[in-house]
């Protein structure tokens, strides 16, 4: 009997003691866990970020659900710019309660800057709701449009301007949609009214320029390509030659063509150019400029059929016996290189029926 008693007071004492134990654990775990927080809070006031993270994420350790440690970390991960585990460390603050519209809205803001279309979506639905208030049309309309789904970016879009007029975005946005839509007419005002409100968009203007080109507006792609380089737009190849093009079509011959001869100073054997201040010259009647220029496209390339054919054409179109005849005999020749060219001859032929 007396052994039965020591064997139960010797289980009870282990038992008391694994019960001690596990209580100093629970209280070694949320000290450490409050520790760390509090040297991550003072280590943030003295503006060391990186330092108060450290401390932020050892305290995660110890608590991994504390509101008050997950709120720290996702703030730290922020201002470090580690954009994605912010946006899990938000995401656990709804977990564990936190449905606050200022934990929506970064998620949203988040989501948006990962590029998380459908999240952004989510928590644009979630952050009305938490706050009407909230501006959030914006993010569904870019989100739409990011997609390629221009009806509702649209839709969304025009309500967003009416949330925030003064965002030079939106109407630039409404604009490439329907551009993209191939519907220029419509982008055209809302193109005008992005750069009105963000002058300095030197690229909006110039797409403007691009747009009104394919409208055949001539004169209001010239003037809209030029204002886009006094803007700063970057006079590159590309630009001089659209810049070529708009002159062109208005019909001014020698700026079109000074344009297109400053890509050639820089690549001399471009044969679209060459030929574009060839076909310039020859519509505007100016044969021996035309001849130059097709005989420079032959110079880099003998087996150009079409150059040579035009050539044959604007001997014919400036006029006597001999340049008729060397000119019909180049056509001839041409027509032996490429059998195709003999189409044009017979249109010609028709045409002077």
């Amino acid at each position: 009997m007396l052994r039965l008693s020591i064997a139960i007071c010797c289980l009870l004492a282990v038992s008391a003691a694994h019960t001690q134990d596990s209580f100093n654990t629970v209280n070694v775990g949320t000290d450490s866990a409050d520790y760390f927080l509090q040297k991550g809070l003072a280590e943030k006031q003295l503006g060391r970020r990186m330092e108060s993270l450290k401390h932020f994420e050892k305290a995660a350790k110890y608590d991994a659900n504390s509101k008050a440690i997950v709120a720290e970390l996702a703030s730290a991960y922020m201002d470090l710019r580690r954009y994605g585990q912010a946006r899990e460390s938000y995401k656990k603050l709804v977990e564990l309660g936190d449905t606050s519209p200022a934990v929506y809205k970064q998620l949203m803001q988040l989501s948006f800057q990962l590029k998380q279309n459908e999240d952004v979506l989510f928590y644009a639905d979630k952050l009305k709701a938490a706050d009407p208030s909230e501006k959030v049309l914006f993010y569904v309309g870019k989100v739409h449009y990011d997609m390629d789904n221009y009806g509702d970016a649209i839709k969304y879009l025009n309500e967003a301007a009416k949330e925030d007029p003064a965002n030079a975005e939106i109407p630039y946005m409404i604009a490439h949609s329907y551009a993209d839509m191939m519907n220029y007419k419509l982008a055209v005002p809302y193109f005008k009214k992005a750069i009105e409100l963000d002058p300095k968009q030197s690229y909006w203007t110039y797409e403007l320029g691009l747009i009104c080109y394919a409208m055949h507006a001539d004169k209001d792609a010239l003037k809209y390509i030029l204002e886009a380089g006094e803007k700063g737009y970057k006079k590159d190849n590309d630009y001089l030659e659209n810049l070529g093009i708009a002159y062109l079509n208005v019909g001014d011959l020698d700026k079109g063509v000074e344009m297109l001869n400053e890509i050639l100073k820089r690549k001399p054997s471009d044969m679209n150019i060459l030929n574009m201040v060839a076909e310039a010259y020859y519509y505007k009647g100016k044969f021996d400029q035309a001849i130059e220029y097709w005989d420079r496209v032959l110079e880099y390339d003998k087996s150009a059929a079409s150059a040579l054919y035009m050539i044959g054409m604007a001997y014919q179109k400036k006029g006597g016996k001999e340049n008729t005849e060397k000119g019909i005999a180049l056509c001839d020749k041409a027509i032996e290189m490429d059998p195709a060219l003999a189409s044009l001859k017979q249109k010609k032929m028709m045409a002077g029926l």
